[in-house]
């Protein structure tokens, strides 16, 4: 996965994904499928993936995550679960991406939404449109 980024909102970032690795070190670092509304925890009942790697080129986040699929989908292809959904479309060759899901303030600069200081980073999610170009899931 790829998380470009600009300007201010960078230093923001790479603050919160050094908090972040917390997570990622107690392989806790969950996200589901889709973000969800007005929810600032991760529904351990919807739970599509675990980031297993951050790491900045430049200033773009780069990362690695697994996909949480059920024995059932492994071995036999039923879909019973986000992680089961998402594997099956990526297997199906269909481009997933992938988004941050923090709160915070934003403002409006200029025409380009900057994040304040106050923003807490919760996890990334799954997404069919991802705000930040080439947030794609690939084999890099």
């Amino acid at each position: 996965m790829r998380n470009s980024l600009i300007n201010d909102n960078t230093y923001i970032l790479k603050k919160q994904v050094s908090v972040y690795q917390q997570k990622i070190n107690e392989k806790r670092a969950y996200g589901e499928t889709n973000h969800p509304e007005n929810r600032t925890s991760v529904n351990l009942d919807l739970i599509s993936m675990n980031i297993l790697e951050l790491h900045w080129v430049d200033r773009t986040l780069v990362g690695k995550l697994e996909v949480i699929t059920t024995p059932g989908f492994r071995k036999f292809g039923i879909v019973s679960t986000p992680g089961d959904s998402t594997a099956n479309l990526l297997l199906q060759g269909l481009k997933v991406g992938v988004s941050s899901r923090g709160v915070g303030s934003v403002e409006n600069k200029m025409g380009k939404y900057i994040v304040g200081n106050d923003y807490e980073l919760i996890c990334w999610d799954f997404v069919s449109d991802p705000s930040t170009p080439c947030a794609w899931v690939g084999k890099n």
